[in-house]
Order: structure tokens, then C-alpha cells, then sequence
């Protein structure tokens, strides 16, 4: 079974440079593609402010961090990733635009590299069809933040093939994290249980049944969390868990999966939660 060497990463948001920045850590190159000048100069300075807390905290010492920076490469040219042994897609959470991109990864992906998506709630079935062979295709779904978030879900689809899976698998150990394998489903593990549990939080919230600190505090207090669940849906980005809830909702049409009105209009005033300064609290 032959190692992955290499990386790269194709989306240079939150995701994609978290990504990157794991990847290099672990002593791997890495090069990171987005379409724009602006995305990468963003990612760049997400993933140096990353480091550096890093050194901060003792994890990382800072010869190390600058080795690490080293390896990552930003660029906007999609052919650079056709040397790499993996290419994982971490664009936006919308089936047409990641089908584009795994497209776009296809024409220039080298024969026998792995191609992964780190989608958290699309079939990969769906994503593979733009791949030629789509027995090297799976998911890696990251969590957030990735330099901190242990977890690695593989997603093994119908075609995947077993070496695939195992060198993926092989891959997400040698990052230091824990890979765990789940069939080809909507939601896959983690949201299928996190989904509805958030999501009765919003429609408490909504009804007026307890104030948004009440419920979070007890969830906290009564069940040691460490966030509650509706600073849990602003962390996570609720636009993300729009998505997220869409999809588990077409796939199963089980109404626990589908988002409150509440959450419908939050994500159309511009309310996502900490990324963009306010969502069921404020964090100006």
C-alpha cells in the first residue's frame, strides 16, 4: 500500500486552511488552491495566527511552525495539485458548485491519487460521479477547528475501493487524528445524532419556551457540554447547518432534520452566527 506523500487542498476557507495547516504540521507539502488572490492572502494569515497560538500554547515550538508555514504553498492555479498523492475539496456546502470543483479536480489530478471531499452532509456517491474512476473516491470530513478537532469521519461510497479507504485511513493517523469509518449516507455519524439535538434547541428557542442562555447553560450544567447548543449553531455557522439540515431532510424526510423557520431567516438577514458577528447572540 503506498503512503501519501502529499497533499492538496482545493477551497482555502476556514476549512481548506485548517486542513492545510494539519497536513503541514505533520511534516507533508501541501498546496492550497482558491480562485482568488484575496482567498489565499486570508488563508495565509489564518493559518499564520493559527501557528503562532499553537506556539503560545507549547504545542508547537517555533522553528516547527516555521517549517510547517514552509510546506503550504497558496496559489490559484489548478494545475499545481496534479502532483499530489491526495486532493481533498473543501469549497462552499452546495452539491452543484462542489460537483464543479471535483470536476475541475478530475482533468488535472494525477492517475491513482486519491480525490476526497470534505463535505459534512452530501453523499460522495453524488460528488463521484465527476470523477473517472470513482473506486479513489471517499470523504474526509474535518471538524471545526481542524488543528484542534480530533476526528476524521471516512465516508466509504459504493465504488470505494478497500486500498483507498485504507490509505486514507493511513493518512488521517499520520495527521494524529482519529479516523472513524462510516457508510455513505447524508449526515454520516456525527449529524445524523447532532442535527436533531441542535435543532430541537433552536424550535425551544423559537416557541418562547426558555431564553437562549437557559438553554445553553442547561446543557452545560446539566450534561457538562462544553458549549451549548445554540452557541454550538453559531460557532458551526448557520448557514452551514442550513445546508447541513437540507440535505438530511431530502434524504430522509424525517422532520427532526428540518430547519426551523427561525433558522430560515436568520441565515437571510445575514445572521450566521461568529463569523459574521451575530447570530442567536452577538459577538461584536
Amino acid at each position: 500500500m503506498r503512503e501519501i506523500e502529499s497533499a492538496a487542498v482545493v477551497g482555502a476557507g476556514f476549512m481548506g486552511a485548517g486542513i492545510a495547516e494539519a497536513v503541514a504540521v505533520a511534516g507533508l507539502p501541501v498546496v492550497v488552491r482558491d480562485v482568488d488572490d484575496a482567498s489565499l492572502e486570508r488563508a495565509g494569515k489564518r493559518i499564520e495566527t493559527s501557528l503562532a497560538r499553537a506556539v503560545r500554547g507549547g504545542k508547537l515550538s517555533q522553528p516547527d511552525a516555521g517549517a510547517a508555514r514552509e510546506r503550504i504553498e497558496l496559489t490559484t492555479a489548478l494545475e499545481a495539485v496534479s502532483e499530489a498523492d491526495l486532493v481533498v475539496e473543501a469549497v462552499p456546502e452546495d452539491e452543484r458548485l462542489k460537483l464543479e470543483v471535483m470536476g475541475a479536480i478530475d482533468a488535472v489530478v494525477a492517475d491513482g491519487a486519491i480525490v476526497a471531499s470534505n463535505t459534512s452532509s452530501i453523499p460522495i456517491a453524488e460528488l463521484a460521479q465527476a470523477i473517472r474512476e470513482p473506486s479513489r473516491v471517499l470523504g474526509l470530513h474535518f471538524f471545526s477547528p481542524v488543528p484542534v478537532m480530533m476526528l476524521v469521519e471516512v465516508v466509504v461510497a459504493l465504488d470505494t475501493s478497500g486500498d483507498t479507504v485504507s490509505r486514507a485511513k493511513q493518512f488521517v493517523e499520520r495527521l494524529g487524528k482519529r479516523p472513524i469509518e462510516t457508510k455513505d449516507r447524508s449526515g454520516f455519524i456525527v449529524n445524523m445524532l447532532l442535527v436533531p439535538y441542535l435543532m430541537a434547541a433552536v424550535r425551544m428557542y423559537e416557541e418562547g419556551f426558555a431564553s437562549r442562555e437557559d438553554i445553553d447553560n442547561g446543557m452545560k450544567l446539566g450534561c457538562g457540554h462544553p458549549m451549548g447548543p445554540l452557541a454550538l449553531c453559531d460557532f458551526i455557522g448557520l448557514d452551514v447547518l442550513y445546508a447541513v439540515c437540507d440535505s438530511l431532510y431530502e434524504e430522509f424526510k424525517r422532520d427532526e432534520y428540518a430547519p426551523p423557520p427561525l433558522m430560515k431567516r436568520m441565515v437571510a438577514s445575514g445572521r450566521l452566527g461568529r463569523k459574521s458577528g451575530r447570530g442567536f447572540y452577538d459577538y461584536a
